[in-house]
């Protein structure tokens, strides 16, 4: 694939002592490549500044540059992805965090792939997000972007809540359980795996609903297409909260209605050009690991 890259902006994650170091020198390598670099200002401030490098808004990077690099964990990408989607600017991660299924390069490979994505070697994909709103008697009080899942849960209650779960205006049940992980594929390899949730390849037009702790036994997970829209109405006594990425919140009262549906934005993600969503999964997963032996 060939693209030109001449302005690239540097994402780190904040209060991170590895962080600093590391964007610094990453920022160095690509102006040597003669590319324009801009260090986010939410970066620049908490590594300690940006030395003779421009410092650039979030704003600024989505109408001008052509490429973000994140470096940091799949948090720091979740946050940057939220607020440069809008702009169709690329993304690439760098991985400082402790899993990384989507800052798939490593710290030390770093130079290596991000030369060969300048360079226009590289493969892209598209990852869908999650428009979601609160509805309180009937008119919207909070809407927000979601890239791996929305989640409506007990909040500091210390007993279930209940909800009616309804999918392109049909009522689907009625569930008492923790709450719900509304997931994309994107997602499926967070929260909504360790709730036993499906994953979903990133290429699937899905959107997975996990039950938290549901009272049932026959509350299992589900599958949707992303074309739905989906409602879930709090019902009384109880208030919850719903969560966005992790990154955001809304408190819940009684009566709320959470509606979420497919976005019209979608992100994307440039990998080195041999990238492989499974050979990620076997890493990361620990998959074909050779047993233990006491």
């Amino acid at each position: 694939m060939s693209t030109t890259f001449h302005n690239i902006a540097l994402v780190g994650k904040y209060q991170s002592p590895d962080v600093a170091e590391s964007v610094m020198a990453i920022a160095r390598f690509l102006r040597e490549r003669g590319l324009m670099v801009w260090i986010e200002q939410g970066t620049a401030s908490s590594i300690g500044g940006a030395g003779d490098f421009p410092v650039s808004s979030y704003e600024n990077i989505g109408s001008e540059a052509d490429l973000a690099v994140v470096v940091g964990g799949d948090g720091t990408m979740l946050h940057t992805a939220r607020r440069l989607v809008e702009y169709g600017v690329p993304l690439a991660g760098v991985n400082l965090g402790r899993v990384g299924f989507l800052t798939d390069i490593a710290l030390k490979d770093a130079n290596h792939y991000l030369g060969e994505i300048v360079d226009g070697r590289f493969c892209e994909e598209t990852r869908f997000l999650l428009d979601a709103e609160v509805l309180r008697g009937g008119k919207r009080v909070f809407q927000t972007l979601a890239l791996n899942d929305v989640v409506v849960n007990k909040g500091e209650l210390g007993r279930m809540i209940e909800f009616d779960l309804s999918i392109d205006g049909e009522y689907v049940y009625t569930q008492r359980s923790d709450g719900m992980i509304i997931s994309t594929p994107t997602g499926s390899t967070a929260y909504a795996m360790s709730a036993n949730g499906p994953i979903l390849h990133p290429s699937v037009g899905g959107i997975a609903l996990v039950p938290l702790c549901p009272h049932a036994l026959t509350a299992r997970p589900i599958t949707l297409p992303d074309h739905c829209c989906i409602e879930i109405e709090l019902l009384p006594p109880q208030d919850a909260r719903v969560h966005f990425d992790g990154q955001a919140r809304f408190d819940l009262r009684a009566g709320d209605c959470v509606r979420i549906m497919r976005s019209q934005h979608a992100l994307r993600l440039l990998h080195p050009e041999r990238y492989s969503y499974f050979a990620m999964l076997r890493e990361k997963l620990h998959w074909s690991a050779t047993p233990r032996h006491n």
